[in-house]
């Protein structure tokens, strides 16, 4: 294994105890707590198939990275990989495509958290909260990776404690009978109301570029390689513990709510959680998830915050964004970046300020195909890397993904056909056409790059904190 290189300055200030409630955090969003509710409305009980389905593809691309992390453990993470393995131009797409992620992730974030503080003080307008969470997480983030790790970590502790919460109180309400849904609550509510495929299969597999959506950021224990105590122990064990949060978090909660509440009560728009809690009879359940989902969204535009900068640094240093994103502040922070992010994350507070019924759906569209192609750059960088390693050119990677690439190529074959659903509805379509808009921005500034810079080009160029 190559270790990080020192020279990147980063404070290895992240600890196991961290990366595994960043990991854990990554796979539990917005998307689950009130996205689900809409899935939930086409798929019926086989919207848990999906999450399954889904759930095993992430594994695979992230064992993918795994593999790439102990090999090259960088904050860079997969845009370095893209770099080494397929040439700077694709490096520079990844690194800014999946900053573009982030920002937009982060202008939505602070949209929801808004929306959710309504809930409970009507009164107070959008862009006054989405404002004042901008201004707090901004200074989160520059203080230190230690206080951006622990505050991660007791927002992450706050969507576990939910979950596991409202699966035990599920399964006391089918084991016991105790609770306001009575009778109605069952385990054959799973395919007593037109089946486990009530709309069809078609209808069902729709829904995975929803379910897919639900699982972006969890890649993000990536880019905290460059800041992790010890990578080579807490990352492998942050991503072969996935399929468990996967089985507990979403297969096993939707489960149980679906068990619980039968699938034609829930709809858009609507938290599945807040209904199932209400159906139980638990007091105060729409508060009660309203503060969990604030959180979720508040652990997001953190987390965006946090590997926007970082991503922003590794484009500096390799030339490919303006020299200043690549320094550190005196706490080994990389201010100019994290403060470029927020700025632009900023713009949602205009957008709550001017258009506050659409901002959300505005700013969500972009973030589906930036998030495919981030996965795909793993993926077809792990197929690349495991060729060199046959061949002899690369040493092995000390956490090695099981299968070789088999199991990259099925999950790139997975990728192109979400890709393919999302073009085929109208309602998603307009995520692809941004793509198309970036695409045609990002070939223009590599070659406005290029002839400014030359030596972008050499794929044998070192990053500015790896020269003499």
């Amino acid at each position: 294994m190559t270790s990080a290189a020192p020279e990147e300055g980063y404070e290895r200030g992240l600890g196991s105890r961290q990366v595994q409630m960043i990991a854990i955090g990554g796979a539990i969003g917005v998307g689950l707590f009130m996205g689900a509710g809409a899935n939930i409305a086409k798929a019926g009980p086989s919207i848990i198939l999906m999450y399954a389905l889904a759930g095993v593809v992430i594994f695979f691309i992230m064992r993918a990275l795994g593999e790439l992390l102990l090999y090259r453990p960088v904050s860079g993470s997969f845009a370095e990989y893209a770099r080494e393995f397929l040439g700077p131009f694709f490096g520079y797409v990844t690194g800014w495509t999946y900053w573009l992620m982030w920002v937009v992730t982060g202008m939505a974030e602070l949209t929801a958290a808004a929306i959710y503080i309504h809930f409970w003080f009507p009164s107070i307008p959008q862009w006054v909260s989405a404002l004042v969470f901008l201004v707090m997480l901004f200074g989160v983030n520059l203080i230190s990776v230690k206080i951006f790790g622990e505050v991660e970590f007791w927002f992450s502790m706050v969507k576990v404690t939910a979950i596991i919460g409202m699966i035990v109180i599920g399964l006391g309400v089918l084991t016991l009978g105790f609770s306001e849904a009575g009778d109605t609550a069952a385990a054959s509510n799973l395919w007593s109301h037109g089946g486990f495929f009530p709309n069809g299969i078609g209808d069902s597999l729709m829904t995975l570029q929803g379910v897919m959506f639900a699982y972006l950021a969890v890649e993000l224990v990536g880019i905290t390689a460059g800041e992790s105590q010890d990578p080579e122990k807490t990352l492998p064990k942050a991503i072969n513990t996935l399929p468990f949060r996967i089985i507990v978090f979403y297969v096993g909660a939707l489960l149980v709510i679906l068990s619980v509440v039968k699938w034609t009560e829930f709809s858009a728009g609507e938290s599945p959680f807040v209904h199932a809690f209400s159906v139980i009879g638990i007091p105060f359940a729409a508060g009660i998830v309203n503060f969990v989902v604030l959180t979720a969204a508040l652990s997001s535009c953190n987390s965006g915050m946090y590997s926007t900068g970082r991503m922003l640094r590794d484009l500096a240093a390799n030339s490919e964004a303006p020299g200043i994103f690549g320094k550190l502040n005196a706490r080994k922070t990389p201010f100019a970046g994290i403060a470029l992010s927020a700025f632009l994350m900023g713009i949602g507070v205009i957008l709550n300020y001017t258009v506050p019924d659409k901002v959300f759906t505005y700013v969500t569209s972009v973030a589906t195909a930036a998030g495919i192609w981030a996965w795909a750059m793993i993926l077809i960088s792990h197929i690349r890397y495991r060729r060199a390693v046959v061949a002899g050119r690369l040493p092995a990677s000390a956490f090695p993904a099981p299968g070789g690439s088999v199991f990259s190529w099925v999950a790139l074959v997975f990728l192109i056909g979400v890709t393919g659903l999302i073009a085929y509805d109208s309602e998603t379509r307009i995520s692809l056409y941004v793509g198309a808009v970036w695409a045609v921005v990002m070939v223009i500034g590599w070659f406005v790059l290029k002839s400014r810079t030359p030596e972008v080009t050499d794929p044998e160029r070192k990053p500015e904190f790896a020269r003499d």
